[in-house]
């Protein structure tokens, strides 16, 4: 279907109101027709990408192999049981704590 170029038609802004010419009135992502000055191009977040996925897994993995080197990679982080009966041994850069009691009164 044909339709008529409209050069001499006016409009009104959807969003302002204002009577502008129909040529000049621009179509929005949200279907409203509006002038240039009201025109607000699309937010890049609602654009959100798709299929985009988060790898976790390395293809080919090389853990250490070395417990030393497992324990230096964790910052001193020492997990229950991880240690064995080497937790008896003093490590000067590890710290040490006891559980006491608490009163209240």
């Amino acid at each position: 279907m044909a339709y008529a170029a409209g050069k001499y038609a006016l409009a009104i802004c959807d969003r302002c109101g204002f009577e502008k010419k129909y040529s000049k009135l621009i179509k929005e992502w949200t279907g409203f027709m509006v002038c240039s000055e009201c025109y607000e191009p699309k937010s890049p977040q609602l654009m959100t990408p798709r299929n985009v996925s988060d790898p976790e897994a390395l293809k080919n993995p090389r853990p250490p192999t070395n417990v030393e080197e497992q324990r230096d990679i964790q910052y001193g982080f020492d997990p229950v049981g991880f240690m064995g009966d080497e937790a008896l041994t003093p490590n000067p850069l590890r710290g040490n704590g006891q559980v006491g009691e608490v009163t209240v009164t």
